[in-house]
């Protein structure tokens, strides 16, 4: 192959690594100033939270860990979030019986 050939070629390839480096540093830029947007809008919320009196400060007293209350409490809290999944199950599939119902009176 003659010389130019060659000097065409690698001009090319260090024009494409240029032109590469250029699109991976400018997308960088972007996605860094959208990172930056987001922190920014998360960090007034969290400074909020910060904010919040914790312990015998608090407004309201936080109920004590599951662990340390008798098992009674720990039971009827579960058997009332029994009764509400099975009370949204049932509501659910009313929900899907009258939409088939609907369905079927449609089609006649």
């Amino acid at each position: 192959m003659p010389w130019w050939i060659w000097l065409i070629l690698s001009l090319f390839m260090l024009a494409m690594i240029v032109a590469g480096i250029a699109y991976a540093a400018l997308h960088g830029f972007r996605a860094l100033n959208g990172i930056a947007e987001i922190g920014s809008r998360l960090g007034k919320p969290l400074s909020e939270l910060a904010d919040v009196p914790q312990g015998a400060d608090a407004r309201e007293p936080l109920a004590p860990p599951t662990f340390t209350q008798p098992l009674n409490s720990a039971i009827s809290r579960y058997d009332d979030a029994q009764v509400d999944v099975i009370r949204h199950r049932n509501a659910k599939r009313e929900r899907h019986a009258r939409a088939w119902a609907r369905w079927s009176r449609f089609n006649r």
